[in-house]
């Protein structure tokens, strides 16, 4: 569902339009019409935007949040770019009386500024100046052109005017519209600058790609030239990207992809990996939520593979744990023939001693690609064991000892009828034993 943009002749709103007076730099003329731009205009946007009018200084929306309005989807965050130094938007803001928070960004040139509960960060324009293929030394500017060339994708470096005026100065609407992904200008060039750029690449694909396959052989070859940068990258980073393709489509296509390009041995992953389980296991897989972990999975062989990727992208406890957990019990821990399949699962859950085990078994039936038996499982109501200590002392056991004993005695009869028997019953039972 693509949003409604306005084609406009090149005379209408000259004042809104960038002063590029050489053809290769002038931007498509196009305004934005939809629901979900409208939405945007908060009275926090509003009064921004007021501040910036007033002192003449131009402020678009920038990259992600115009690629997603572009595509009729309401984005999630939303970057502001200006025409505004640093030092100009915090004395401007300053004498408003508005809050500024998070200077971290100040030397990069982003000042967030807090307005009606809602944060807005504000970018100055920006060019590379030095770059390392990890971070990049930046000089601010006033062309629009220039910031948009030091973005790394089509789709990512267009701006939008608070007009709705579409500034598009690499074809990324048309990109958009054709489902293609392209660096902009040379892929190489572009990697260079940072090599994270190949796994938003893949990330980005699998977004916004139709179909697996289509990329340009240009960009394929300066992926696998500049693999090896992805070592410098923190492992942190990584992950971050990597989570994103393996939630993405075409995540078979795109994982083998690394491997063809030799990207794969300096993101964590395992040599050998395992295709054939990774293929079989995300066709089954896609529409039932997993974590990125679940999916991941499918390429480890050993735990070992586990301890690997951990090392490598420093992974949290909790996705490690879940790694381990399905390596070990994938192929053991398996549906039951007959009228209960749950039960196995079940009966782990109910042994187990660990808080977030129902979370690691859903995973479990995820990765095995079992849906209905996913579905029982999240209705299902852990049950609890109807029989306390108190109530063998009632009937007259008195010793400690025999009361573990009796309590995991009963504990196997309710877990023999299913979790079913009530207390009644199972001090009945208890009866009938010492009988």
């Amino acid at each position: 569902m693509w949003a409604e943009l306005l084609l406009l002749p090149r005379r209408a709103g000259p004042r809104l339009l960038a002063p590029l007076r050489r053809r290769h730099r002038a931007a498509a003329a196009m305004r934005l019409q939809s629901p979900q731009f409208q939405a945007l205009f908060t009275p926090g946007l509003r009064s921004v935007a007021e501040m910036f009018e007033k002192k003449s200084y131009e402020l678009r929306i920038a990259g992600g949040a115009v690629r997603d309005l572009l595509s009729g989807v309401t984005p999630q965050d939303i970057d502001f770019a200006t025409t505004a130094t640093p030092a100009e938007m915090k004395e401007m803001f300053t004498a408003a009386g508005v809050r500024l928070i998070n200077n971290k960004g100040e030397r990069h040139g982003t000042i967030t500024a807090r307005l009606h509960d809602q944060n807005f960060e504000i970018t100055t324009l920006r060019i590379d100046i030095v770059t390392d293929g990890r971070h990049a030394e930046v000089e601010f500017t006033t062309d629009w052109h220039k910031d948009a060339e030091r973005r790394d994708l089509t789709v990512n470096s267009m701006f939008l005017g608070l007009d709705g005026m579409l500034y598009d100065f690499f074809n990324g609407y048309e990109d958009l519209k054709n489902k293609r992904i392209r660096f902009v200008g040379k892929a190489s060039e572009r990697i260079q600058e940072d090599y994270l750029r190949i796994l938003r690449y893949f990330r980005f694909y699998g977004r916004i790609a139709e179909n697996a396959g289509d990329h340009e052989a240009e960009t394929l070859q300066a992926i696998k030239e500049n693999a090896k940068g992805l070592a410098g990258i923190s492992g942190e980073r990584i992950w971050v990207e990597l989570k994103k393709v393996l939630l993405g489509n075409h995540v078979s296509h795109l994982v083998r992809l690394m491997y063809e390009l030799d990207v794969a041995q300096y993101v964590g992953l395992p040599l050998d990996g395992d295709l054939e389980e990774f293929d079989r296991v995300t066709k089954n897989i896609a529409q039932l939520s997993p974590k990125p972990m679940t999916v991941l999975t499918a390429l480890f062989k050993v735990k070992e593979d586990v301890t690997n990727l951990d090392l490598r992208l420093k992974i949290s406890k909790e996705e490690k744990n879940l790694g381990l957990f399905l390596v070990k019990h994938r192929q053991e821990l398996t549906k039951a023939s007959g009228p209960e399949p749950l039960r196995p699962y079940q009966d782990f859950i109910m042994d187990s001693r660990e808080a977030n085990t129902i979370s690691k078994i859903c995973e479990l039936l995820k990765y095995q690609g079992e849906e209905h038996l996913l579905q029982e499982m999240q209705q299902w109501t852990v049950p609890v064991f109807p029989v306390s200590g108190h109530d063998l002392r009632k009937l007259g056991v008195s010793s400690g000892k025999d009361i573990g004993a009796a309590l995991q005695q009963l504990r196997e009869e309710w877990k023999k009828s299913g979790y079913h028997m009530d207390k009644e019953e199972l001090l009945s039972c208890l009866k009938r034993l010492d009988n």
